[in-house]
């Protein structure tokens, strides 16, 4: 993958937690990086991601605004352009995430935060190229792929049998 396909990523943290802006920053621009090496992603050079790292608070305003939702969710995608036709971008769109549900849903699942923010990061960003996982068939091509990255990446199937999936892993694009 050249240089051109890997896109800027504009990080914002806007709530305290989250941990060092450097590492956060690295570990974006990694998922990022690999997301689009593995998923093939063809990107418009010089295009641009904005991702929020904030709380539940922020999160639940914007899924209350955007999807009709008065609750905090894990992290929310808001692609940029038209995600069925690349090349994509230059604005491939926003990524905002709650800490607090980040971190409860580690727990509950029993792996590391980053490890969990991770796979949302991974989540999110597919969600923006158009992948879901309203039906069967879509969850299972893209659970498939975010398995891939993840694996890639160094980190442990998230829906394997031995984790506890919350049940509001939902995470939906907006528009």
């Amino acid at each position: 993958m050249s240089d051109a396909a890997v896109p800027s990523i504009d990080l914002a943290v806007e709530a305290d937690g989250w941990g060092n802006g450097d590492d956060l920053e690295a570990l974006v621009a990694r998922v990022v990086s690999t997301t689009c090496r593995m998923a093939r992603l063809e990107l418009v050079p010089g295009s641009e991601l904005s991702v929020l790292l904030s709380d539940d608070a922020r999160v639940r305003v914007l899924n209350r605004e955007w999807r009709g939702k008065d609750t905090p969710t894990n992290v929310l995608s808001f692609p940029g352009g038209d995600e069925d036709e690349p090349p994509f971008g230059p604005l491939l769109g926003d990524l905002a995430l709650a800490r607090e549900t980040v971190a409860r849903e580690a727990d509950e699942m029993g792996i590391p935060f980053c490890d969990h923010l991770t796979h949302l990061v991974t989540h999110g960003f597919l969600h923006l190229f158009g992948y879901d996982h309203i039906d069967d068939r879509e969850a299972a091509e893209m659970e498939t792929l975010e398995r891939q990255i993840l694996a890639e990446l160094g980190i442990a199937d998230p829906y394997g049998d031995d984790l506890a999936i919350p049940a509001d892993m939902e995470s939906e694009t907006s528009r």
